[in-house]
């Protein structure tokens, strides 16, 4: 029997996730990012070394503000995934379990991989 208590409609933006739970779900969304944009990378790869005209068009490519705002969030999840993944690593390890810890860590995380993207906006620039 169904309890009548059970909830029906579930709101995905009126939870309130604490940042150990961002970042466990933005460490999701970057891997997805990473995979996704796998055949674009090759396809890059293939044109830059297929011959002096393809590194052109690469080049001419890689400089519209589209494809930058793309790298762009792909560096961000890089990064992210990068230091999600360390603090994950270490948490394995029965390191940074408590609260207080898990909760530094996480903010770390958090801030660690948009300020690694804020760089790399400024090199790209």
């Amino acid at each position: 029997m169904i309890s009548a208590k059970r909830p029906k409609y579930l709101n995905l933006l009126r939870i309130r996730l604490p940042i150990p739970g961002i970042v466990s779900f933005a460490h999701r969304v970057s891997g997805v990012l990473m995979f996704l944009s796998v055949p674009f990378m090759v396809y890059l790869l293939h044109l830059s070394t297929s011959g002096e005209s393809g590194f052109s068009e690469t080049k001419q490519l890689l400089g519209t503000p589209f494809i930058k705002l793309f790298l762009l969030i792909l560096a961000w999840s890089v990064y992210h995934h990068l230091f999600a993944g360390v603090r994950y690593l270490l948490i394995d390890m029965d390191v940074g379990v408590e609260k207080p810890t898990a909760l530094a860590t996480a903010m770390i995380v958090f801030v660690a991989g948009l300020l690694a993207a804020v760089v790399t906006l400024a090199i790209m620039l």
